[in-house]
């Protein structure tokens, strides 16, 4: 993992790789951005023309390298966009600075140390150019041979080190902004890590096992129903959707706990480590990023020990609802029953419909708990796809308010969401002539139909919150800004800031 300090160095001094410096896209072209005073020194003052003529502008994730001036120890300069140049005393919000450290970091592949001389006007600063950096620095090589694939592509390492420049190392916020910054991004790309892994080794059995690791490292509690304990337990959902498969579903309950909580905030996630559609199968060209149907219990897990590692004063359960989806001679099939862990009955008209079944088992489990909200995430519907691109993911509610609270707690963090309804007439097109409901309803708005099946499985009295993230947890084009290709770890920013908020009261 990349590492992450603050320095009051001066930038000509530091020995370095590259020192990174921000530029604004300015009224009459690129300005350079507060921080970066020291290194405009060396250029005579004239970096921004320097920049102008090489064809820099300052648009965002824009990245523009010259030598650095004599007399520095670093090598490299490397200028990064920031996008438009802030009104008067506004100074770059938190995001514009995390995109454009996650460019750079990205950039600096293979380098050992950077200094980032990016505006840091207080400890905020510092924090989201430090998570940005963390977040871009990201690589997943686990299975190239020395960091290569067959064709002997790739191979650069990381970004070491990345020193923030203009940070106050004594000062507490600073401090606690790097920890916080750290926690976050370490288990973001934990997150990413497990929805980059083939399906062939994260089995749900080895998601659990990751789990137990984790829970070890770091002081949780947990508990792993297998398929005997949820066979005994009645999980029909979950059963009914791992029943397909060789390898068997388990339902993981993590659980972090603070001595000083008042407040019980309860995470539940689907996650179908490999979703064939069972004996629904999908078409052709839409298995092949299958494996990151198990994003939404990566993030919860990795909301969770982010909470622990953070030590908020909340309680955080996390309930992983793990499984596989295959068609085999013992799968559910379309017109089949299942009882659910409620006591419902479900009748499936389509197995690819199975993200639902598995997280209305967790999600009854969770409401046994009674904590004071249920959030829910999952990669649940190609219709919020449809709805809102691929970096935007939909929030529905039981509660107006809670679900404003999200959405806004979601903008802080830099995270696309939007707030969507759950119109009541949709429910009807769920009536099933054979149970107490169907997991399809009506085509249209299909989305919000999941989102109002899962409402019947909250228990009676508590808030709760679906969080779709089917678009932005698997990002299938270029990187951009600290985000790869690959597995993103969508949602887990905003369920650790609901967390943060959850302690301080700020949620009810």
């Amino acid at each position: 993992m990349t590492a992450l300090t603050l320095s009051t160095a001066a930038a000509p001094g530091l020995r370095a790789d590259a020192i990174v410096v921000g530029v604004a896209k300015g009224a009459k072209g690129p300005v350079v951005a507060p921080g970066a005073e020291a290194v405009d020194a060396g250029y005579d003052g004239k970096l921004a023309d320097v920049l102008e003529t090489l064809g820099a502008s300052g648009a965002e994730g824009e990245v523009t390298k010259l030598p650095a001036p004599s007399g520095f120890k670093a090598s490299l300069v490397l200028a990064v966009g920031l996008g438009a140049e802030p009104e008067k005393d506004a100074g770059f919000d938190a995001e514009a600075l995390r995109r454009a450290a996650g460019v750079a970091a990205r950039a600096l592949n293979g380098a050992k140390k950077a200094a980032f001389a990016l505006p840091l006007a207080d400890a905020a600063d510092a924090g989201a150019v430090g998570e940005g950096a963390l977040l871009g620095a990201y690589s997943f090589d686990a299975y190239k041979e020395n960091g290569k694939d067959a064709k002997g592509r790739g191979g650069k390492a990381p970004l070491a080190d990345v020193v923030l420049l203009g940070g106050k190392p004594r000062d507490k916020a600073y401090k606690a902004a790097i920890e916080r910054a750290t926690a976050v991004a370490e288990e973001l790309n934990r997150a990413r890590d497990l929805i980059n892994t083939p399906p062939n080794d994260l089995t749900p059995a080895a998601f659990a096992a990751l789990a137990q690791d984790a829970a070890k490292a770091h002081g949780l509690k947990i508990q792993v129903l297998d398929e005997k304990a949820l066979a005994k337990g009645g999980y029909g959902g979950i059963l009914g959707v791992g029943a397909g498969s060789a390898a068997a579903p388990r339902l993981v309950k993590l659980s972090y706990t603070s001595p000083k909580a008042t407040k019980h905030l309860a995470l539940v996630g689907k996650g179908i480590t490999y979703d064939s559609g069972g004996i629904s199968l999908k078409p052709a060209g839409h298995n092949e990023t299958m494996k990151c149907d198990m994003s939404g219990a990566a993030a919860v897990f990795a909301a969770v020990v982010a909470a622990a590692r953070l030590g908020l004063e909340v309680n955080v359960t996390g309930w992983l609802a793990l499984a596989e989806n295959m068609p085999s001679g013992s799968a559910t099939r379309p017109g089949d029953v299942l009882r659910m862990f409620s006591g419902k009955t479900v009748e499936v008209l389509n197995t690819d419909a199975e993200g639902r079944l598995v997280l209305a088992d967790a999600l009854w489990a969770a409401s046994q708990e009674k904590p004071d909200a249920i959030v829910d995430v999952a990669t649940l519907t190609g219709a919020m796809v449809l709805a809102l691109g691929s970096r935007t993911f939909g929030i529905m509610a039981n509660d107006d308010a809670f679900r404003s609270a999200i959405h806004e707690a979601a903008e802080e963090v830099g995270e696309a969401a939007w707030p969507m309804p759950l119109p009541e007439h949709l429910r009807k097109g769920m009536d099933s002539p054979t149970a107490d409901i169907a997991n399809m309803g009506e085509r249209m708005g299909g989305g919000l139909v999941a989102g109002l099946f899962l409402r019947e499985f909250i228990g009676d009295g508590i808030t709760w919150a679906h969080l779709d993230i089917a678009g932005p947890a698997f990002n299938e084009q270029g990187p951009f800004g600290y985000t790869p290709k690959g597995g993103t770890g969508s949602a887990v920013r905003t369920l650790v800031r609901l967390a943060e908020l959850t302690a301080a009261g700020d949620l009810g």
